[in-house]
């Protein structure tokens, strides 16, 4: 779990401890009503859950981690349905030529051939095979390098929330892609709404740039890395636009629901590394076997 802090490898030395601040934010400091609350909520649970850590080993940090993610993933699922019914009724209402229609028709308007092939390209990196492996060999390097389990642990349990929220919500909102006739190919005929390439971008590019401010001691490694995350999200979104494989409000629900379980996954990780010292002062161990 999260809380694997252990050396990787044969030849480890010792606990890495995971890093509690991003610049001089302490991540363990919870300055508002809600925070606390969840902190305090999270203490309790692991009090009144003690079966769990002792079945698996676990401290209260990570059935707090695992037991608030799965409640935030079950929220994620039901808002994103939730979303997928709203904007059901309002395209029956108002239709698509309001935003979506202009949009298509100007992108269609900037397409050349070289210029077709390359965001095809760059698109295809946040497609199921691209993104998966490109997050995964970001990922395994950063768990080699800091010789920690967190970077796998908190990726997967990201990447199978944003898989699961896209599943429930295209086939509940069952939207048609934008005309073939304005598309470029290889065509897709999956659903619409939302964008899958545009809400795992958006997940798992959040969680890597968190993953990277959580290591990175210069302000300007943070600025970079936050610029560089947000520009990916925003082209990739934008490539599926131009490439008349989505429509607009497809991408930017895929923006907003993967932003929200993002934040949902970091948060799962604020409040483990919050109390993680709880369970080190009670003699806990904090590494699940």
């Amino acid at each position: 779990m999260v809380g694997q802090t252990v050396r990787m490898g044969a030849g480890a030395e010792g606990p890495v401890r995971e890093p509690e601040q991003i610049g001089s934010r302490d991540l363990t400091t919870w300055p508002t009503r809600l925070g606390r609350l969840l902190v305090t909520a999270g203490a309790e649970l692991g009090r009144r859950l003690p079966w769990v850590g002792r079945l698996y080993g676990w401290s209260t940090a990570n059935v707090a981690f695992v037991v608030f993610a799965g409640l935030a993933l079950g929220v994620a699922v039901a808002l994103t349905r939730a979303a997928a019914e709203v904007y059901q009724a309002v395209t029956d209402h108002n239709g698509i030529s309001t935003i979506d229609q202009p949009v298509l028709d100007a992108a269609v308007g900037q397409r050349t051939p070289r210029l077709d092939e390359a965001v095809t390209w760059f698109t295809d990196i946040g497609g199921p095979v691209g993104m998966p492996v490109l997050v995964a060999v970001v990922v395994g390097l950063l768990a080699l390098r800091w010789r920690t389990w967190l970077p796998v642990v908190v990726t997967v349990v990201a990447a199978a929330g944003s898989l699961l929220m896209t599943i429930a919500t295209k086939g509940l909102a069952a939207r048609a892609r934008p005309p073939v006739a304005l598309a470029v190919p290889p065509y897709e005929s999956s659903p619409s709404f939302p964008s899958g390439h545009t809400l795992n971008a958006t997940v798992l590019t959040a969680v890597v740039v968190y993953l990277l401010l959580l290591r990175s001691t210069a302000t300007w490694h943070r600025v970079l890395a936050v610029l560089a995350g947000l520009v990916f999200v925003v082209a990739m979104g934008l490539s599926r636009v131009f490439l008349g494989h989505h429509w607009l409000t497809d991408v930017v629900a895929g923006w907003a629901l993967g932003l929200a379980w993002a934040l949902a996954v970091i948060t799962a990780h604020r409040l483990f590394l919050t109390l993680r010292p709880r369970d080190e002062g009670r003699g806990a161990d904090p590494r699940p076997g």
